[in-house]
């Protein structure tokens, strides 16, 4: 297996995870039982699973007018955004930021 499809996977896993997550936390709020913290739903969406955390937000109606959590979670997706666009430009911008960098030294 390939680096790049492993990455894929754990990724992948993870969003699945988040997802049940919140859908096991969506099921707990309503049947009155132990919630997750919203720290853990955070913490889950951090490490890669905000796909996962937004898609369940949307088909689950799962603390979507729940503040700051609502805001921390589009937060957490815009650096997980910034880092993507970052991540696919890296080979046209990351040989002149070394260059300079070299220089500067």
């Amino acid at each position: 297996m390939t680096q790049s499809l492993a990455a894929i996977l754990l990724i992948l896993l993870i969003n699945a995870l988040t997802f049940c997550v919140f859908w096991w936390d969506k099921d707990a709020a309503r049947k009155g039982r132990w919630r997750v913290p919203e720290s853990r739903l955070l913490w889950l969406a951090l490490i890669g699973g905000s796909p996962g955390a937004v898609l369940a937000q949307r088909l689950l109606r799962h603390k979507t007018r729940k503040e700051p959590f609502r805001t921390q979670l589009m937060l957490i997706c815009a650096l997980h955004l910034v880092g993507l666009v970052a991540g696919l430009s890296a080979p046209f911008w990351a040989p002149m930021a070394f260059a300079a960098m070299s220089l500067a030294l």
